[in-house]
């Protein structure tokens, strides 16, 4: 069985350690066997590359890298604010997430 992270692709994120320190973007991809995500305009790296089909001319293009996930806090959908977030169970019986900072539910 995989580990549950707290992040998920979608959310907004807000990276508190590291060389983008500060910097906030959205979650595109999780991989979970590393417990690492790729977040936009995060963590941004130069590949060479040859043409192809997507970049005809080739050379050197920049592309977001994986960070770590420990490096990255989930933004208060109230706030907009780093918080850490916790699970409980809804009226329904499901798990959801919720904020701790502000109690409001994340979707």
């Amino acid at each position: 069985m995989q580990k549950k992270l707290h992040v998920k692709k979608g959310d907004t994120v807000v990276v508190i350690s590291g060389n983008s320190r500060g910097s906030e973007g959205k979650v595109l991809e999780v991989v979970r066997e590393k417990d690492r995500a790729i977040v936009e305009g995060v963590n941004l790296v130069s590949k060479h590359t040859k043409p192809n089909s997507k970049h005809p001319q080739g050379g050197i293009i920049k592309q977001e890298a994986s960070i770590h996930v420990s490096n990255l806090m989930l933004k208060d959908p109230k706030t907009g604010k780093p918080t850490r977030i916790g699970r409980k169970l809804d009226s329904n019986g499901k798990l959801v997430r919720y904020s701790k900072k502000s109690g409001e539910e994340i979707k």
